[in-house]
């Protein structure tokens, strides 16, 4: 994934039809600035109010995802945002004349050639990718699922089955926008004969036809164009996750596994996804009152007291003394250690024995903080019961949290603990001993 924001390099422009209303529709791809995201613009409407692609403003989802905010409406969003979110594009405006983009051949190819029409440009900010660190699953009718798991890049898994029994298709890829041109783009949308009647009485489809949505009849494909893979199903269901997953508003890196996936599907995940990054960041930035505590020591003062310096130095702030006996400790993981060169170079984490080493150092500040033991070195011994929990990664507050539970002359005993967000992510019982230089 690109580490720096993108977006649009000129305005791109495209006409059509929408599917449901079978409004003539005018589309423009405009360039927006760093950390705007993606945006809907209603020119059509007085004041042109603006609408976010978030998932907090989806209203339905019912064979296509729609956005409101009070009178503001846009229906069928997933093909333009998947484009955009495909081909790397972070920020953009999305100029409209009416309250659903054209639905053009029924692809997100429309799309993706305004996307390259208008060329995609590198800006200064540095892009925000959520990284899941928790799996989230969420079930739905008839066997369909779908699951986010940890990974170091974007892969959709996903097969599309139907009632009919014919043409249950699989795929698993790692998302690039390369990729996205070429395989996924194409993929048309689809539905089933018995659907087309239902729908027209409902007042929808008014603009769809067999030259932008494929038609299954039992075994059957009616279409005015043969299919364009033999898996097109299952390319466009991808394509349909991409746009959805779009609306949580940064770029993931996970493993999305999707058994007969839907739009419903898709934002019912969105919405958790969304909630994890909320809770994490939230959590990952200390406030300031929080690193200011009395009895606290900065890096200066830490280096007073132990004799390592970086880049072994795991201790960046001690927060807090409670006691004699106990101390919490923090440390910023950056990419700038220089561990991460090696450990490892496509999925940076942070070495369990280097968790280890910050209780320890940790622990030795409690007893080296004694005047006593003024000038002398705490030598690590021994890790008892230890335990990596979780991984951790570039961007992660570590706080370390030790509990002295034996000091008798020079040894000493204490239980240390390492923290991202609250969570645990090691443990271990230490014995050390003071020393003298």
């Amino acid at each position: 994934m690109f580490k720096l924001q993108h977006t649009l390099g000129k305005k791109a422009t495209f006409s059509g039809h929408a599917l449901h209303t079978g409004n003539k529709v005018n589309i423009a791809f405009l360039p927006a600035p760093e950390n705007h995201g993606i945006k809907f613009k209603r020119i059509d409407l007085a004041d042109h109010p603006i609408l976010d692609a978030h998932v907090d403003y989806v209203k339905q989802v019912e064979r296509s995802t729609t956005l409101a905010d009070g009178a503001i409406r846009i229906h069928t969003v997933e093909h333009a945002i998947s484009a955009l979110a495909g081909m790397g594009v972070d920020n953009a405006m999305i100029e409209m004349d009416s309250n659903e983009p054209p639905i053009a051949d029924g692809s997100g190819m429309p799309f993706m050639k305004m996307v390259q029409e208008a060329g995609v440009v590198e800006q200064k900010a540095s892009r925000k990718i959520f990284t899941l660190r928790d799996p989230i699953q969420i079930e739905g009718k008839g066997g369909s699922f779908i699951v986010a798991m940890p990974s170091d890049e974007l892969r959709i898994s996903c097969t599309n089955a139907n009632h009919t029994g014919f043409f249950t298709q699989y795929r698993s890829d790692v998302i690039t926008p390369e990729f996205y041109q070429k395989e996924i783009a194409p993929a048309r949308t689809f539905c089933f004969y018995e659907e087309v009647a239902p729908l027209m009485d409902q007042g929808l489809i008014k603009g769809g036809s067999l030259e932008n949505a494929v038609v299954i009849r039992g075994s059957q494909v009616l279409s005015k164009e043969a299919l364009r893979f033999p898996d097109e199903f299952v390319r466009h269901k991808m394509l349909d996750i991409i746009g959805d997953l779009t609306l949580i508003g940064v770029p993931i890196k996970a493993h999305i596994i999707a058994m007969k996936p839907s739009h419903g599907l898709n934002v019912e995940l969105a919405k958790a996804l969304y909630k994890q990054y909320k809770k994490y960041f939230a959590l990952s930035i200390p406030k300031e009152s929080d690193l200011i505590l009395e009895g606290s020591m900065d890096i200066q003062d830490v280096m007073k007291v132990l004799p390592h310096r970086p880049p072994f130095l795991m201790i960046d702030r001690v927060l807090k003394f409670d006691g004699e006996t106990k101390a919490i400790g923090m440390k910023n993981v950056t990419m700038g250690e220089p561990y991460f060169a090696g450990h490892f170079p496509n999925y940076p984490i942070m070495p369990g024995v280097l968790q280890v080493e910050a209780m320890a150092q940790l622990a030795s500040i409690l007893m080296l903080k004694d005047p006593a033991n003024l000038g002398k070195i705490g030598f690590f011994m021994s890790a008892d019961s230890v335990k990596f929990r979780r991984p951790v990664f570039p961007g992660d507050t570590l706080i370390i949290e030790v509990e002295m539970t034996r000091s008798r002359g020079k040894i000493g005993k204490a239980n240390g603990r390492c923290l991202v967000n609250k969570q645990v992510v090691s443990e271990a019982e230490l014995m050390f001993s003071i020393t003298d230089v």
